[in-house]
């Protein structure tokens, strides 16, 4: 038996003799590549938090465990970059589970449940999504709970009990609230009208961005901007899942969230610009949004749609709402706001007023007419 564990003299099967082409990797290869490449001494206590976490001590090289897996060595590596994991050449850094999730996802592609591109996409998203939450409950949460309560004892010490207990209830949250999630969104594919529109997708897209924050990062120390971006993603994912639109992704000072109708998108962009304007540690938000056919990947939006909807951000006024007018003309057809301004029944049930901007012209996206969106107030 050679340095990587392998037999040496024994044939290779059909799957090993693939990985070893695939992968261009013999048994001598990665035996050489354990010795040069052999992990520097770590902390026990560290081991022993990541064994606690993972089910399973480590002993096995990328090779080993693709070989225990069954799966091209090239296949292998395709998937642990795409979950966002470094290269580790062949140093013994993974575990029985890892063979297991490798057989698992391989597995689908070989029962034609999903294509090697799609597996690769879904190891992407999934290791994209929680690596964001894990680097979130490291920062934010097990740092604050693991300061030492006594000299002497170290953040390793405090952190694997506290991990012992949190492990079994963060899962068990986790999987419940991605079950919920997934059951959402396969509710919207099942009723869309065709199969077109389960990537292409009639929506009402809008950014909302902080005014002046550039010159707040020059301004306020890292911890106070930490805090009020903090507080800005909260209340934005608050006011956005409460009102029935769809968080896609938080920029910092910007977030973008999409409706399936424009009188929801509407009503989250002016409240979301009423409820910063009452909290004086808040800058102004401006908020730009448009409708119309969107593409969907991976969780996020792309397309001309999305692109106006982000130029119409950048030339709203402080504190207020700019709509293209596909917009504007669904909110009217739908009783939501009335077609000109001319209308001044005050017992009409109209939510929301609209006023027209001057037209202009936005770069690839030829000559615009945005439409200032306001609340409608009794008697206007």
């Amino acid at each position: 038996m050679d340095d990587s564990g392998t037999p040496a003299e024994e044939p290779a099967t059909d799957g090993e003799a693939d990985g070893e082409a695939a992968g261009e990797v013999t048994d001598e290869a990665a035996g050489e590549a354990d010795r040069e490449q052999a992990p520097l001494e770590e902390d026990p206590l560290a081991l022993r938090i990541e064994q606690l976490i993972l089910g399973a001590g480590r002993q096995y090289t990328p090779f080993q465990a693709a070989r225990a897996a069954d799966v091209p060595m090239e296949l292998a590596a395709r998937f642990w970059r795409a979950m966002g994991f470094a290269d580790i050449g062949q140093a013994k850094a993974l575990t029985e589970t890892d063979v297991i999730a490798l057989r698992r996802l391989a597995g689908l592609v070989e029962a034609g449940l999903l294509s090697e591109a799609m597996a690769v996409q879904v190891a992407r998203s999934t290791g994209q999504t929680t690596a964001r939450l894990a680097e979130w409950q490291i920062d934010s949460f097990l740092e604050g709970l693991t300061e030492p309560p006594e000299p002497g004892m170290t953040r390793t010490e405090v952190a694997y009990p506290l991990v012992e207990l949190l492990l079994p209830e963060l899962q068990e949250f986790l999987v419940y609230v991605w079950r919920r999630q997934l059951a959402a969104a396969t509710g919207r594919v099942v009723q869309a009208a065709d199969d077109e529109e389960m990537v292409d997708r009639r929506l009402a897209v809008a950014f909302a961005d902080l005014v002046g924050f550039t010159r707040l990062t020059r301004r306020l120390e890292e911890e106070e901007l930490g805090e009020l971006v903090e507080a800005f993603e909260t209340t934005a994912a608050d006011l956005v899942a409460a009102h029935g639109g769809r968080l896609i992704k938080t920029l910092g000072d910007e977030v973008l969230y999409v409706a399936d109708d424009a009188g929801t998108a509407a009503e989250i962009g002016l409240r979301l610009i009423e409820t910063l304007a009452n909290d004086a540690t808040m800058p102004e938000l401006r908020v730009g949004m448009a409708l119309g056919t969107v593409t969907t990947r991976m969780g996020d939006v792309f397309g001309n749609t999305v692109n106006l909807a982000s130029r119409l951000t950048s030339i709203a006024p402080k504190d207020a709402v700019l709509v293209d007018g596909a917009l504007r003309a669904e909110l009217v057809a739908a009783g939501e706001a009335p077609e000109s301004e001319k209308e001044t029944d005050a017992d009409a049930p109209y939510r929301f007023a609209l006023r027209p901007l001057y037209q202009r012209p936005v770069r690839g996206l030829g000559v615009i007419e945005p439409w200032l969106l306001t609340r409608r107030t009794p008697g206007s």
